[in-house]
Protein backbone atom coordinates (compact mmCIF):
# COMPACT_ATOMS: atom_id res chain seq x y z
CA UNK A 1 0.00 0.00 0.00
CA UNK A 2 2.93 2.34 0.71
CA UNK A 3 3.99 2.26 -2.92
CA UNK A 4 0.47 3.08 -4.09
CA UNK A 5 0.49 6.14 -1.84
CA UNK A 6 3.91 7.03 -3.23
CA UNK A 7 2.56 6.71 -6.77
CA UNK A 8 -0.26 9.08 -5.82
CA UNK A 9 2.29 11.54 -4.45
CA UNK A 10 4.28 11.39 -7.68
CA UNK A 11 1.24 11.92 -9.90
CA UNK A 12 -0.01 14.81 -7.76
CA UNK A 13 3.41 16.49 -7.69
CA UNK A 14 3.96 16.19 -11.44
CA UNK A 15 0.44 17.49 -12.10
CA UNK A 16 1.04 20.45 -9.79
CA UNK A 17 4.36 21.25 -11.44
CA UNK A 18 2.85 21.11 -14.93
CA UNK A 19 0.02 23.35 -13.68
CA UNK A 20 2.65 25.76 -12.40
CA UNK A 21 3.98 26.01 -15.94
CA UNK A 22 0.46 26.74 -17.18
CA UNK A 23 -0.15 29.32 -14.46
CA UNK A 24 2.08 31.79 -16.28
CA UNK A 25 -0.77 32.18 -18.79
CA UNK A 26 -2.65 34.15 -16.14
CA UNK A 27 -5.52 31.69 -15.74
CA UNK A 28 -6.17 31.70 -11.99
CA UNK A 29 -7.58 28.16 -11.95
CA UNK A 30 -4.08 26.85 -12.51
CA UNK A 31 -2.96 28.38 -9.23
CA UNK A 32 -5.59 26.33 -7.42
CA UNK A 33 -4.37 23.22 -9.24
CA UNK A 34 -0.79 24.01 -8.16
CA UNK A 35 -1.71 24.46 -4.49
CA UNK A 36 -4.06 21.48 -4.43
CA UNK A 37 -1.60 19.24 -6.24
CA UNK A 38 1.27 20.00 -3.90
CA UNK A 39 -0.94 19.58 -0.82
CA UNK A 40 -2.17 16.26 -2.17
CA UNK A 41 1.39 15.19 -2.99
CA UNK A 42 2.56 15.84 0.57
CA UNK A 43 -0.52 14.11 1.98
CA UNK A 44 0.17 11.00 -0.10
CA UNK A 45 3.86 11.10 0.80
CA UNK A 46 2.92 11.26 4.48
CA UNK A 47 0.64 8.25 4.05
CA UNK A 48 3.46 6.33 2.34
CA UNK A 49 5.75 7.11 5.25
CA UNK A 50 3.06 6.07 7.74
CA UNK A 51 2.89 2.71 5.94
CA UNK A 52 6.55 2.14 6.82
CA UNK A 53 8.37 3.31 3.70
CA UNK A 54 11.74 4.77 4.65
CA UNK A 55 12.14 8.52 4.21
CA UNK A 56 15.30 8.30 2.11
CA UNK A 57 13.79 5.74 -0.22
CA UNK A 58 10.39 7.46 -0.49
CA UNK A 59 11.83 10.90 -1.07
CA UNK A 60 14.40 9.60 -3.53
CA UNK A 61 11.83 7.79 -5.65
CA UNK A 62 9.41 10.72 -5.41
CA UNK A 63 11.99 13.33 -6.42
CA UNK A 64 13.61 11.29 -9.19
CA UNK A 65 10.29 10.26 -10.68
CA UNK A 66 9.08 13.84 -10.51
CA UNK A 67 12.14 15.14 -12.35
CA UNK A 68 11.98 12.46 -15.04
CA UNK A 69 8.23 12.62 -15.63
CA UNK A 70 8.14 16.42 -15.59
CA UNK A 71 10.96 16.64 -18.12
CA UNK A 72 9.28 14.17 -20.48
CA UNK A 73 5.84 15.75 -20.05
CA UNK A 74 7.18 19.27 -20.59
CA UNK A 75 8.77 18.08 -23.84
CA UNK A 76 5.46 16.59 -24.99
CA UNK A 77 3.14 19.33 -23.74
CA UNK A 78 5.19 22.51 -23.99
CA UNK A 79 7.78 21.62 -26.63
CA UNK A 80 10.59 22.29 -24.15
CA UNK A 81 14.00 20.78 -24.87
CA UNK A 82 14.92 17.29 -23.75
CA UNK A 83 18.45 16.75 -24.96
CA UNK A 84 20.62 13.65 -24.79
CA UNK A 85 22.62 15.30 -22.01
CA UNK A 86 19.44 15.93 -20.03
CA UNK A 87 18.32 12.33 -20.52
CA UNK A 88 21.74 11.20 -19.33
CA UNK A 89 21.27 13.30 -16.19
CA UNK A 90 17.87 11.73 -15.60
CA UNK A 91 19.42 8.28 -16.00
CA UNK A 92 22.05 9.17 -13.39
CA UNK A 93 19.35 10.38 -10.99
CA UNK A 94 17.45 7.11 -11.45
CA UNK A 95 20.65 5.11 -10.90
CA UNK A 96 21.37 7.07 -7.73
CA UNK A 97 17.89 6.45 -6.33
CA UNK A 98 18.23 2.76 -7.15
CA UNK A 99 21.50 2.63 -5.21
CA UNK A 100 19.88 4.38 -2.23
CA UNK A 101 17.00 1.91 -2.30
CA UNK A 102 19.32 -1.09 -2.57
CA UNK A 103 21.41 0.32 0.27
CA UNK A 104 18.30 0.54 2.45
CA UNK A 105 17.73 -3.19 2.03
CA UNK A 106 20.93 -4.08 3.90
Amino acid sequence: MAYLFLLGAIIAEVSATLSLRMAVTGVRAYYAAVAGGYLLAFAFLTLALNEGLGLGVAYGIWAASGVALTAVASKALFKEPLTALMMGGIALIIAGVLLVELGALH
